[in-house]
């Protein structure tokens, strides 16, 4: 099946109502493992999909508004991703539901969020006065100003190389990811992190190579895990760190962390978000 097939026949591209009342069953799993993508039969990562709500809101007992942020972390293991939109959907139908705690909004969130990903999702929620999640500048050298000529806006992981000669520790950054959404067809933005050691991977193939996502549409997941896996397949990286943080939209942001290592990051957000 082609994704644009598996999309027509999901309700994805359909005319959502807007429902105010909590409804677990608006959550959409996508199998994380789609026809479109490769199939692991062990993921070759380490990896976590963070994300960010800003727009959180129910009704105490007395019917007054209650507002939080929230953190999501899904395990980058788990059977399913969450489609965006209907996670945005399912966060609305708290607006007008009495809940009579915050934890008792966490547990519920807990438990649907753990059902519709297949594996245990974290929900952390903070008070307006409370965020943990502090603006700090993004890690490494910045390779936007390569000054390079960009034939190709379909991923095109040919464009990556390497210097075998030369091994390094460092870290890119480049704030020229982007991408577009399989199912309305929006532009997705990013600042992507590439942590490695190996050899000293060329910069302006590199550039190009993340450029060369600027027509494509994906998921923010997969778009991530391809990345992580073409590099770490053309320029042969003992270790490997692939980090998207993308731009808010809906009042959500989602992160995609995938890496050689069994560490997981924080939620430091960019001066984008």
């Amino acid at each position: 099946m082609q994704q644009k097939d598996f999309i027509e026949a999901s309700p994805l591209g359909d005319q959502s109502s807007y429902v105010t009342q909590y409804a677990p069953e608006l959550l959409f799993p996508i199998p994380r493992n789609t026809p479109w993508q490769p199939e692991f039969s062990s993921r070759p990562f380490y990896g976590i999909d963070v994300w960010n709500a800003f727009e959180v809101s129910w009704l105490n007992e007395k019917g007054l508004p209650q507002m939080v942020v929230a953190e999501f972390r899904i395990p980058a293991d788990s059977p399913y991703i969450i489609e965006s939109k209907s996670f945005k959907l399912y966060l609305n139908s708290f607006n007008q539901t009495k809940m009579n705690s915050v934890s008792g909004v966490q547990e519920r969130m807990v438990a649907d969020l753990s059902a519709a990903a297949g594996a245990d999702v974290q929900v952390t929620l903070y008070g307006l006065d409370q965020m943990a999640m502090p603006v700090l500048p993004v890690p490494g050298a910045n390779i936007d100003d390569q000054d390079i000529q960009i034939t190709t806006y379909e991923p095109d992981a040919s464009l990556l190389s390497s210097n075998v000669k030369a091994y390094r520790t460092e870290i890119l950054h480049s704030n020229l990811l982007k991408s577009n959404c399989p199912v309305t067809g929006q532009p997705d933005w990013a600042t992507l992190v590439i942590e490695y050691e190996g050899p000293t991977i060329q910069r302006e193939g590199l550039l190009a190579y993340i450029v060369s996502y600027r027509e494509h549409g994906d998921f923010h997941e997969q778009c991530v895990e391809q990345i992580f896996l073409d590099i770490k397949a053309q320029c042969k990286p003992g270790q490997l760190t692939v980090y998207a943080r993308y731009v808010r939209r809906g009042g959500l942001d989602i992160n995609p962390y995938r890496s050689t290592r069994p560490v997981l990051p924080s939620n430091h957000r960019t001066q984008r978000q």
